[in-house]
């Protein structure tokens, strides 16, 4: 919270039609010397036009309904984290000491910490894994416009791959986190399509510094994203799911406010997305249990997530950061922990 689409194919048939010209005089000859069989053979060499956008719909309904029916067969798609892991999450940006435990700390120290927690949630609760996460904020909300005025700034490539390489040396799945300041999820995501073909990255999308329609630079009020902007993040990791033979993404969707998401009875699920209402806010534990109740249980999605402050949720005195079991005491018990 600091500023800092299976391989395509296409089936094309041509038709055409010739009116019965026998009663007319001079029925098999054109006046200008063509036959009609060289005219249908002429048509015929013609390009045909395809409507690559609706071939692209029709892939992406079909790969739907093929997942939906390996879901009702199966439970789930095959290689889905959720619900049989708990995803356990370092958050931040490796560039920035500001926004998170993930770049606060020298690595080697930061994963000696990580370990410890993982060890912690795996006794908490037993009877599910953890999967252990780094979620860095990859397309980061600005206080400065930026030459296109949207107050954004992506990572570098040479970043977002260190990123990666850090998760595949620790076992860890990524989590790209997406600000999209003044700019919108359509002019934003694509750019990370490239990374999301690996298997262990995955997205987060943060309405917080969501500014479009608030029309300020972030930072001045809380932004928002409504159930459209949420659909449009699952078709686009729904395409890359099924256009590279992958295993589902996990959504994270960050929320502290009731007008951080709106219409969330519209958002759409998709066995190949699978989304996670993460409640984002920071301070007393009785605050964010009330948060929690009020934007994520009474508001369900999907799956659940809570965020852990370690700066701002032990302050002031006798606050503290809620421990595994304390957050395991809620309901439902959420399958994605973050700590910032």
């Amino acid at each position: 919270m600091l500023l800092p689409f299976s391989p395509r194919h296409a089936v094309v048939a041509a038709t055409l039609s010739l009116f019965s010209l026998s009663a007319l005089p001079g029925c098999g000859t054109r006046t200008d010397g063509e036959t009609p069989a060289a005219k249908a053979s002429v048509e015929a060499a013609k390009p045909v036009v395809v409507d690559s956008a609706a071939l692209k719909v029709a892939a992406m309904r079909r790969d739907s309904l093929k997942a939906d029916s390996i879901v009702k067969a199966n439970g789930q798609l095959p290689g889905a984290i959720l619900p049989g892991k708990r995803i356990v999450a370092f958050y931040g940006n490796i560039r920035a000491k500001g926004m998170g435990i993930l770049g606060r700390e020298p690595k080697d120290q930061m994963f000696r910490k990580f370990d410890k927690v993982l060890a912690e949630w795996q006794a908490a609760d037993p009877s599910i894994p953890v999967q252990a996460a780094i979620h860095n904020v990859t397309i980061t909300a600005q206080a400065a416009p930026g030459k296109d005025g949207k107050y954004r700034l992506m990572n570098s490539k040479a970043t977002i791959e260190e990123v990666i390489q850090w998760g595949k040396e620790h076992n860890c799945i990524v989590f790209l986190d997406v600000q999209v300041g003044l700019s919108n999820l359509e002019n934003e995501l694509h750019k990370l399509e490239p990374y999301l073909k690996d298997p262990i990255v995955h997205m987060g999308i943060d309405p917080e510094f969501a500014m479009e329609t608030k029309g300020v630079k972030p930072g001045r009020k809380i932004g928002t994203f409504d159930a459209k902007d949420v659909n449009y993040a699952v078709k686009f990791l729904a395409r890359i799911v099924s256009e590279n033979n992958l295993p589902p993404k996990v959504l994270t969707v960050h929320r502290f406010t009731q007008g951080m998401i709106t219409n969330y009875k519209n958002i759409k699920l998709d066995p190949r997305v699978q989304i996670v209402m993460h409640m984002d806010g920071w301070g007393d534990p009785t605050l964010k249990k009330d948060s929690y109740k009020a934007y994520i249980q009474k508001e369900p999605v999907q799956y659940t997530g809570f965020k852990l402050f370690y700066e701002y949720d032990n302050r002031p005195a006798p606050h503290h950061i809620m421990t595994p079991a304390e957050v395991l005491a809620l309901t439902p018990k959420p399958l994605y922990i973050q700590y910032q």
